[in-house]
C-alpha cells in the first residue's frame, strides 16, 4: 500500500544542534548563490549539494571555509570532496551518524492519497505557481504518492493509477528523450494518442521540454481516412509541427501525414522514445505558449487557439473558485483529451487543484453509456461534465435495472456544455437518474469556448437548471428576449450562469455597440484567460478581435446579470426577414419515428435558380421503404412549419453516417450545405456524394498525393548529405596543414593568427555566413579581460578563432589535454586546462589560473558544456571569481545560430547564418561571493538577451532539476 511519510521533529542533543546550525549555513550559502533565481528545493539533510542546491566547486570551497569557522574544526579536503549531502557533512563534523527520524504512515483512500491537508479538510493548492509545470512540481514535492489519475480500461472494470511523483518521473524521462531528438523550447509537438496513461505522460513531457503541445484526434474510422489526412495536414502545416507522438495502430496515418508536412521530422510512439534524464530543466514563463487548442473547424480550416500558461491558470483558478472545489472532490470524465473540455476542464484543472481524476476513453462511453454512471457511483464522483448529447443518450438508453444498482448521490456538479443545452434533455436526464438518487440541483449548464481557455460563465453550485421563457414572435422578428408566460408563443432558453471571476462579458451589435439586457447580440469577452489570437493566422485573429474585446461568434442575451446563449452566428437562418436557430427544430425532427436522434442538420441557404432564401434539412434514417420515407418527409415538413412558420425548401433523407461532424461531435452544417449546393450545380445526387470511398482507394489516393512531398523531402536529404560531405572534405584538407603549422610554431599568439586564417577559410568555403555585432572595441590588444561565451556546439571554438580580433586564452576541461594530437595542439594555442571530475584538482586549477593570469585575456564557457537541445544553461562561478579577484571586467559574447549548424550528436552540418554579438564589459563590484554571484547573473542576463535561445534552469542557478533527483532518491521527499 502506498504511504505518505511525515517526518517528525529534528532530533535534539549534540547532533541535533549541529544539524540545525549546519542546515542554516547551507541555506544561507544557497540563498547567496542563487542570485535572483528562486530556490524551489528545500535545504534538507538529504539534499544533494550539486544536483539539488547547485554548489559547484567554488561554492563547495566557500562552504568548507564557513563550516570550519562555525564549528571550529578542520576537515580533510578529501572527506569534504566526497560528501554529497548535508547528512554526510554532519557525520564529518560531529563524528556521529544521523539517526533517521521516525515516520508515520497514513493509508490511501480508495481513490486519493490521504495527505495532512486532505485529512484536515483543507485543499492545499499552489497559489504561487506561474505555470502548469510549477503546479505539478508543487504537488509532486508535497505529496508524490497521492493518486492523481485513475484510468478505467475499456472493459469498465480494470484500472491503472498514477500519482504525482510517478507522473513527474516518467514525464521527465520521456522529456529527456524528446530533447535528444531535438525538441527545443517553443517547438510544436502534436499528440495523436487515445486516452491512456501514455497521453498524460507525453503531454507533461512536452511541457517539461518547454515545447508547445498540440492535441489532435486519432483516426477512428477507416472509411474517413482520406478526410482525416486532409484535415490534419492543414492543421499540422499551420502549427509547423516538428514531431508527432502517436500510437502503433495509427503509425500508417502518421507516416502519410509526414509526407505532407515538411516541418514534421519525427514520428514517435511512447514506447520508442528513449528514456533519459533531462540534463537541465527548461525555464518556462507564464507568458509562454503551453498548447495550441485547434477549434473544430466546422465551417472552414481549423484555427489554432494560442493558450499560454497564464491563460490556463487564470481559467482554472476562476472555474475552481466558482465551483468551490474542495479536498473531497473527485472528478469523473470520459471526454476526449483533444477537446478543451476534456483536456483543460477534466484533467488540467484536477492537476492544479490536486483532486483525483477518474477517466476512461470516449469509446467506452459511446459503446456503453452506463459506464459513465458506473464510474460516478463506484468512485463517489462529485464533479463531472459532458455535452448535451451524452445526457440525452443516458436518458434514452440506460436500463432501469442498471440505474437501480447505482448511487449518484455524491455528484454535486454535473456540467453541461460544448453544444447547445436542451432544457427537455436536462429534465429527462434528471427524471431518469432520480432512481439512482441523482440530485437535480447538480445540473449546471455552462458556456465557454477555447478562445477564453474553455470557460466564460458558470452557475453557482447546487442551483440546478434555470431557464428563461420568452415570446417567440419578438425573439424571431425583433431579436428581443421578452419574458413570456406559458403558451404557444413561448420559447425556452437555458441559463448558463454569470461570468467567471477575472473575465468580462458583454452583448454587442454588429457595429461593436453594447446592447441592453434582453437584447440579442454577439457575445464578446475579455480577461486574463482570453487568447492572444490564432497561431500563424493574422486574418482570423483580426476577425476575432473587436477592439479590446474578443468576438465569440455566438449570439445570446443577458438577463439579471446571467447569460442565455441562443446560438452560433454562422448557424442562424434568415428566412423572410425572420431569424431562426436550428437547434430546436433539429431536436424535434430527431424525435420523429424513423429519424435518428442527433443526426439531423438544418441549414439556411439560397436557391441559386430562383435567388430566394430556403431552408434545407438533412436527416439520417434507417428506413428503406419508399412509403415510410415519404411519410417521414411529410412529418419533417409539418414539424418545420410548426417551429419556423414555413415549410422546408428541401428535405434530404440520408443513410446513417452521412451527416458530417467535427471530432468534437458538432454538426458541420456549412459543410453539409456546401456539398448539397455543389451537387445541385453539378447535377449529381447528393446522397451519393456523402458516401466515402473504400479504404483501399482512399489509401491509394493519399499515397499518390504524397509522392510530390516525398520527392521534395528526399531531395532535401540528398542536399544535406552532399553539403555535409563537402564540409568534412574541407576539414580533411585544412586540418592536417593547420596542425603541422601550429605544432612547429612556438608562440601562442602566432599560432592563434594562423588558426584564425584557417578557420575563416573553412567558414568561407563552407558557405557559412558570419556576422559580428556590438562592442568590438572591447578587445584592445593591450588590455586584459575575462570573456564569457555561451556554449552551443563543437563549432564554437572555430567561430571564435575566426571572428575575434586578438589572441586570448581559452579555458577548457583537462580531459582535452590528455587526448592524442588534440592536447598538444591546444597547448600551443595557449589553452588553459581545468579539472572537472576531481574536486581537489578543480579548486587547485582554478587557483592556479587566477595566479598566472597576469595580463592574459581568458575566455570561459561558463556553462561548462553544451547540449543538443537549445537553451542557455546555468553558469558556474569560475570565470566570475577570476574576474573579481583580478579586478577585471567581463566581456559577454553571445553566439547565435551555431547550434543550428551542428548540433551535439549530429555529424552532418547544415547551412546557416552565424552571429557573434560582443556586449559591453561588466565590471565586478567586489571580491566576495555576493559580488561573484551578482556578476554572474548580470553577464548571463546580457547573453540571454542576445543568444536567441530560451533560458534553461539548473543546479548552478540554485535550482535543482525540477526535483527529479529528489523524487528518485529514497526518502528525499521528506522535509526537515
Amino acid at each position: 500500500m502506498s504511504q505518505n511519510r511525515i517526518e517528525s521533529e529534528p532530533p535534539r542533543g549534540r547532533t541535533g544542534d549541529a544539524q540545525t546550525r549546519l542546515l542554516a549555513l547551507i541555506r544561507e550559502l544557497a540563498e547567496e548563490t542563487r542570485g535572483d533565481n528562486p530556490l524551489y528545493n528545500e535545504v534538507t539533510l538529504h539534499a544533494h549539494l550539486e544536483h539539488d542546491l547547485g554548489f559547484d566547486s567554488l561554492a563547495r570551497a566557500e562552504l568548507l571555509a564557513r563550516i570550519e569557522h562555525a564549528f571550529g574544526v578542520q576537515l580533510s579536503v578529501d572527506t569534504f570532496a566526497s560528501a554529497t549531502t548535508a547528512a554526510e557533512l554532519l557525520l564529518a563534523v560531529t563524528g556521529e551518524p544521523l539517526r533517521e527520524a521516525a515516520a508515520s504512515a497514513e493509508p490511501l483512500s480508495p481513490v486519493s492519497g490521504v495527505s495532512p491537508d486532505k485529512a484536515a479538510g483543507r485543499l492545499a493548492i499552489p497559489h504561487h505557481a506561474r505555470t502548469l509545470m510549477e503546479a505539478m512540481h508543487w504537488h509532486a514535492d508535497r505529496h508524490p504518492e497521492r493518486t492523481h489519475i485513475v484510468l478505467i480500461e475499456t472493459d469498465g472494470v480494470t484500472e491503472s493509477r498514477i500519482g504525482y511523483g510517478e507522473l513527474r518521473e516518467r514525464a521527465a524521462q520521456m522529456a529527456g528523450g524528446l530533447r535528444t531528438v531535438g525538441i527545443d523550447p517553443g517547438d510544436t509537438v502534436a499528440l495523436m494518442l487515445p486516452t491512456n496513461l501514455d497521453y498524460f505522460v507525453a503531454f507533461t513531457a512536452i511541457l517539461l521540454c518547454g515545447a508547445i503541445a498540440v492535441p489532435i484526434y486519432p483516426p477512428l474510422r477507416k472509411g474517413r481516412l482520406a478526410e482525416h489526412v486532409e484535415r490534419h495536414t492543414a492543421l499540422l502545416n499551420n502549427a509547423q509541427i516538428k514531431a508527432l507522438v502517436t500510437f502503433e495502430q495509427a503509425e500508417t496515418v502518421a507516416r502519410l501525414l509526414r509526407t505532407h508536412v515538411p516541418t514534421l521530422r519525427h514520428v514517435l510512439t511512447p514506447e520508442r522514445i528513449v528514456r533519459l534524464p533531462m540534463d537541465t530543466p527548461v525555464v518556462t514563463r507564464a507568458e509562454d505558449i503551453a498548447l495550441l487548442q485547434y477549434t473544430s473547424g466546422s465551417t472552414g480550416m481549423p484555427k489554432g487557439v494560442v493558450l499560454t500558461h497564464a491563460n490556463l491558470l487564470a481559467s482554472i483558478r476562476a472555474m475552481g473558485e466558482r465551483a468551490a472545489v474542495n479536498a473531497d472532490d473527485v472528478l469523473v470524465s470520459w471526454l476526449p483529451l483533444y477537446h478543451d473540455m476534456g483536456l483543460i476542464g477534466a484533467w488540467l484543472a484536477p492537476l492544479y487543484f490536486g483532486v483525483p481524476l477518474v477517466v476512461t476513453s470516449p469509446l467506452t462511453f459511446l459503446a456503453h453509456p452506463d459506464a459513465w454512471l458506473q464510474m460516478i457511483s463506484r468512485y463517489r464522483g462529485t464533479i463531472t461534465a459532458a455535452p448535451n448529447f451524452a445526457y440525452d443518450r443516458c436518458a434514452r438508453h440506460v436500463l432501469d435495472a442498471i440505474l437501480q444498482d447505482l448511487d449518484l448521490s455524491s455528484l454535486r456538479l454535473s456540467f453541461c456544455g460544448a453544444e447547445p443545452v436542451s432544457a427537455n434533455v436536462m429534465r429527462a436526464f434528471s427524471e431518469r437518474m432520480s432512481v439512482a438518487r441523482f440530485d437535480a440541483r447538480a445540473l449546471a449548464p455552462v458556456y465557454g469556448l477555447a478562445e477564453n481557455t474553455l470557460a466564460v460563465t458558470f452557475p453557482p453550485p447546487a442551483r440546478g437548471l434555470w431557464t428563461d421563457k420568452v415570446l417567440r414572435s419578438q425573439f424571431v422578428d425583433d431579436g428581443r428576449a421578452a419574458p413570456s408566460l406559458n403558451g404557444a408563443d413561448t420559447l425556452e432558453i437555458v441559463c448558463c450562469g454569470p461570468v467567471l471571476p477575472g473575465c468580462e462579458m458583454r452583448i454587442a451589435d454588429k457595429h461593436g455597440r453594447e446592447l441592453p439586457e434582453r437584447q440579442i447580440g454577439r457575445i464578446e469577452f475579455r480577461g486574463r484567460a482570453a487568447t492572444q489570437g490564432y497561431y500563424r493566422n493574422a486574418e482570423a485573429t483580426a476577425q476575432l478581435m473587436d477592439g479590446e474585446w474578443l468576438d465569440s461568434g455566438d449570439l445570446g442575451y443577458v438577463a439579471n446579470g446571467e447569460l442565455y446563449v441562443t446560438g452560433r452566428v454562422k448557424d442562424m437562418i434568415i428566412h423572410g426577414g425572420r431569424h431562426f436557430f436550428p437547434y430546436e427544430l433539429e431536436d424535434a425532427i430527431g424525435r420523429l419515428p424513423g429519424a435518428i436522434a442527433g443526426r439531423v442538420a438544418v441549414c439556411g441557404g439560397i436557391d441559386a435558380a430562383r435567388g430566394t432564401e430556403r431552408i434545407v434539412i438533412f436527416a439520417e434514417t434507417a428506413e428503406m421503404d419508399p412509403d415510410a420515407r415519404a411519410c417521414l418527409v411529410a412529418q419533417i415538413n409539418e414539424t418545420t412549419t410548426k417551429c419556423f412558420g414555413t415549410a422546408a425548401g428541401n428535405v434530404m433523407l440520408l443513410d446513417r453516417g452521412s451527416i458530417l461532424k467535427t471530432p468534437a461531435g458538432k454538426i458541420r452544417r456549412s459543410a453539409m450545405l456546401e456539398r448539397f449546393e455543389r451537387s445541385e450545380s453539378e447535377g449529381r445526387e447528393f446522397r451519393k456524394m456523402s458516401a466515402p470511398h473504400a479504404p483501399w482507394r482512399q489509401v491509394s489516393e493519399v499515397v499518390f498525393g504524397s509522392m510530390k512531398p516525398f520527392v521534395r523531402r528526399s531531395l532535401d536529404r540528398v542536399r544535406l548529405i552532399a553539403y555535409g560531405s563537402w564540409c568534412w572534405a574541407l576539414v580533411a584538407a585544412i586540418a592536417p596543414v593547420l596542425w603541422c603549422r601550429v605544432a612547429l610554431g612556438a608562440a601562442a599568439a602566432r599560432n592563434w593568427h594562423v588558426t584564425g586564417r584557417a578557420t575563416r577559410l573553412f567558414l568561407y568555403l563552407a558557405g557559412l555566413r558570419t556576422e559580428v555585432i556590438g562592442e568590438t572595441e572591447s578587445f584592445p590588444a593591450s588590455a586584459a579581460a575575462i570573456v564569457a561565451v555561451n556554449h552551443t556546439s563543437y563549432l564554437d571554438s572555430v567561430v571564435l578563432h575566426a571572428l575575434l580580433p586578438h589572441p586570448l586564452h581559452f579555458v577548457a576541461k583537462r580531459e582535452l589535454a590528455r587526448q592524442p594530437f588534440i592536447g598538444g595542439f591546444l597547448r600551443r594555442l595557449g589553452v588553459r586546462f581545468v579539472e572537472r571530475a576531481d574536486y581537489r584538482a578543480s579548486v587547485e586549477d582554478e587557483e592556479r589560473i587566477v595566479a598566472e593570469a597576469r595580463d592574459e585575456t581568458l575566455l570561459f564557457f561558463p556553462e561548462g558544456t553544451f547540449r543538443r537541445a537549445a537553451g542557455l544553461g546555468p553558469f558556474h562561478l569560475g570565470a566570475f571569481r577570476a574576474a573579481c579577484l583580478l579586478g577585471r571586467p567581463v566581456v559577454p559574447i553571445a553566439l547565435r545560430g551555431v547550434r543550428a549548424v551542428l548540433r551535439d550528436g549530429d555529424w552532418l552540418p547544415r547551412r546557416g547564418h552565424i552571429v557573434m554579438t560582443v556586449l559591453a564589459p561588466i565590471k565586478p563590484e567586489g571580491t566576495d561571493l555576493r559580488a561573484m554571484v551578482k556578476l554572474r547573473d548580470q553577464v548571463r542576463a546580457a547573453i540571454l538577451t542576445h543568444c536567441g535561445e530560451p533560458e534553461l534552469i539548473g543546479p548552478a542557478m540554485g535550482i535543482a532539476p525540477s526535483g527529479m533527483e529528489a523524487a528518485r532518491r529514497p526518502g528525499s521527499h521528506k522535509r526537515a
